[in-house]
């Protein structure tokens, strides 16, 4: 066997993450080891800790170490009005914002016939039944502007029809821009001017 196998195999493992290629998780993977126990002990002990505690909320579907989200646990949470998001990176972008002070509820992805994702494959049975329960008067369909993101909004909308206000995020998110890699303001904006579908 051969004496840096673990250390390819970390390289390798470290490509595979967004953002990384081979030549990024080299130069990571090196500084780490050169700083083994500033960085590569800790970030050990750390991810053996996510893994082991995070899951995601029973209510809205963000991640957290507990069955209720922090966010869901918050009480000062506006209880009436309801952001609908793609997934937690894209409630994390809002959230980075600032501007809503509101409830989430996470998909966990987007309805798409090629890829077989029907609404029973998402958290939509769940959002309605939210919608339901819960006295919400205002759903936010804060998806990203992409086909499968409209498709979903549409379907939604279809679904919630009547029984409670609908709105979306208006100017500030490009077509075929996703939520994560927008900034703050431009997220804050959006949420400023959604309007009705």
């Amino acid at each position: 066997m051969s004496s840096t196998r673990d250390i390819d195999d970390l390289i390798e493992m470290m490509a595979r993450l967004p953002g990384l290629g081979p030549r990024s998780a080299r130069r990571a993977v090196l500084h780490m080891i050169r700083k083994k126990a500033l960085v590569l002990n800790p970030l050990t002990a750390l991810l053996q800790r996510v893994g082991a505690n995070v899951r995601e909320c029973v209510t809205c579907g963000n991640l957290g170490s507990a069955d209720l989200c922090d966010l869901c646990a918050n009480e000062k949470r506006a209880i009436g009005e309801l952001c609908v998001v793609e997934d937690v990176a894209d409630l994390w972008a809002m959230e980075r914002g600032g501007a809503f002070r509101g409830r989430y509820h996470v998909l966990g992805g987007t309805l798409s016939a090629l890829a077989a994702i029907g609404p029973d494959e998402l958290r939509i049975p769940k959002l309605i039944q939210r919608v339901a329960e819960e006295n919400i008067s205002e759903v936010i369909l804060a998806l990203n502007a992409t086909v499968d993101g409209q498709t979903t909004a549409h379907y939604i909308a279809d679904q919630l029809d009547g029984q409670v206000r609908l709105t979306s995020l208006a100017q500030g998110v490009p077509i075929g821009g996703e939520l994560d890699y927008l900034d703050d303001g431009t997220i804050s904006a959006a949420l400023k001017a959604r309007k009705t579908i």
